[in-house]
């Protein structure tokens, strides 16, 4: 069942009870009418209920039909008026029982006293016509203990089931604001730290008196500006994060003019897939700060993204740099990245680290592209 049907079924079962709220009266009018199915069923019982008794009787089939209409027939409507009145004496299901057992007892007698001309006399004096009585009320009482049986465990079950589906719903909802808060922590935690990082390159420069301060300052404030305005956004494309991660690298490549060299290869069908805000910026600036920035020669760092079968998706940044060191494990920002992959693309989500060769260390991200 899809999130839409789930909301509008809740909604429905919403609209009954406010409907039922708002009109306390003593007949509840959704339920005072028959259902198709109900009155399908009563015309079936009545038809075999006129089998059983023909051979008893001395009436032509089709009089004994219709003697077994009427009777199921009221016991129907007992029924149903027994479950619409608003009542606090006894139980719903024990009220249209007795109900259902009152119209087996009177149906049949109004049958009877119709064939008389209404004389009581007559029908008390007739042994026939009282055995005739007795066979349909004991036929109509059982029939009709039996129906209102199977009626009560259908409204049981679909009770169950409603129930069932507002727990489903309370539940993915619960789900949803459970994600929603756990990746606005992570968002959190990753924004100061990003920024410290920024800053600090920015400081290099300005210390060091290098010509390039004015252009990164320029690109920087340009940089903050789109930073800053994808950090407050809950979801974002690949195509934002590329654009997010070519401003970065521009900077630090002013930074390093000898020393960075870098790529960008992301498939044009993958550019407009929904992605976790600065994730992938997250994996380029380690990929500066912790594989080209502590070594002495060049680098370069390469992105790439490509559709793997028919909804796998593969990402990954890879350097030249340092490599990662035995003791070496994810820090804050990997930690951080991973569980938003989760939270976003699901359990199989998966981020994986490897060595290059001769040096280097390459991060790909695995996951499965949302339907």
């Amino acid at each position: 069942m899809t999130d839409s049907n789930l909301t509008a079924s809740a909604s429905a079962l919403a609209g009954v009870s406010s409907a039922e709220s708002a009109n306390p009266g003593l007949w509840d009018k959704a339920r005072l009418n028959p259902s198709k199915d109900q009155f399908l069923a009563v015309m079936a019982l009545a038809f075999f209920s006129a089998l059983l008794l023909l051979p008893f009787v001395r009436n032509p089939f089709y009089e004994i039909w219709g003697e077994a209409v009427f009777v199921s027939m009221l016991a129907l409507l007992a029924f149903t008026a027994a479950g619409a009145m608003r009542q606090t004496v006894v139980s719903r299901w024990v009220a249209q029982w007795c109900a259902v057992m009152l119209a087996a007892i009177v149906g049949p007698l109004i049958v009877q006293l119709l064939g008389t001309g209404g004389s009581v006399s007559e029908f008390v004096g007739s042994r026939q016509l009282k055995a005739g009585y007795f066979m349909v009320m004991f036929n109509a009482a059982v029939g009709g203990s039996l129906m209102a049986l199977v009626a009560f465990k259908r409204e049981e079950k679909a009770k169950a089931n409603a129930e069932a589906l507002q727990f489903a719903l309370e539940r993915e909802t619960l789900q949803r604001q459970a994600t929603d808060a756990r990746l606005s922590l992570l968002t959190a935690q990753i924004e100061p730290h990003f920024l410290l990082n920024t800053l600090a390159n920015v400081q290099t420069l300005v210390e060091t008196g290098s010509p390039q301060a004015v252009p990164v300052f320029r690109s920087l404030i340009a940089y903050l500006r789109g930073a800053m305005l994808q950090l407050q956004q809950s979801s974002a494309s690949l195509a934002d994060e590329e654009r997010l991660v070519r401003s970065y690298l521009e900077i630090m490549a002013m930074r390093m003019p000898d020393r960075l060299r870098y790529s960008i290869d992301i498939a044009p069908a993958l550019k407009d897939l929904r992605f976790p805000p600065m994730a992938l910026l997250t994996l380029v600036e380690n990929a500066v700060r912790h594989g080209i920035d502590p070594g002495m020669k060049d680098g370069e760092i390469t992105i790439g993204a490509r559709a793997v079968g028919a909804s796998a998706v593969l990402i990954w940044v890879s350097d030249t740099g340092v490599g990662m060191s035995e003791t070496a494990s994810m820090g804050l920002g990997l930690n951080n990245l991973k569980e938003r992959l989760k939270a976003v693309f699901g359990a199989d989500a998966a981020l994986e680290l490897s060595e290059q060769s001769p040096h280097g260390l390459r991060v790909d991200l695995r996951f499965q592209r949302p339907l």
